[in-house]
């Protein structure tokens, strides 16, 4: 299953990119899609300067996404193709709306956690079917969004080549 998350990484990745630092990003500066909020968190301390967000080192992002969203949305309970499909999302917008997605699409209360009720509705589920309804409900969000003007074709991109790779992977 560990092989899945490196595989899973290295396409988020892909996506994420390098360094950015848009003004209309309410994120804010980010590397390697690591916020500079989430790397001071991590570090357990302020940033000394916007340097040490752009040398982030390869291990400390592989932790932080690991812990902070594979784990999160129990990326190694979850079938081929479904984890890489909710991880992502994870990463772009938060483990908990995923989450919130994973469960809509399984017919699973949507409180934002994945537990052992929400892990049976997605096993007794077609994981063609969970993909296709979580790329649904992100394309909606993202068109919802104010900031879809500015950055709503690349996150159209993103989300039709998170959902192909994830049918790839089933």
């Amino acid at each position: 299953m560990e092989a899945r998350f490196f595989i899973s990484l290295e396409k988020v990745l892909e996506h994420e990119g390098g360094f950015v630092d848009h003004p209309a990003d309410p994120g804010g500066a980010t590397n390697k899609g690591i916020t500079h909020k989430t790397y001071s968190e991590f570090l357990g301390r302020p940033l000394e300067d916007v340097l040490e967000l752009k040398n982030i080192p390869d291990e400390h992002v592989g932790v932080i996404y690991k812990k902070g969203y594979w784990d999160k949305i129990c990326g190694d309970k979850l079938p081929s193709g479904v984890d890489f499909c909710v991880f992502d999302w994870a990463v772009n917008s938060g483990p908990s709306r995923a989450a919130k997605a994973l469960q809509k699409a399984v017919g699973a209360a949507q409180d934002g956690a994945i537990g052992p009720m929400t892990l049976e509705a997605v096993e007794a589920a077609d994981p063609v079917e969970i993909i296709k309804s979580i790329s649904a409900d992100r394309e909606a969000f993202y068109k919802s969004l104010k900031t879809f003007g500015t950055f709503g074709k690349g996150w159209l991109k993103r989300n039709k080549e998170t959902r192909d790779f994830a049918l790839e992977m089933v």
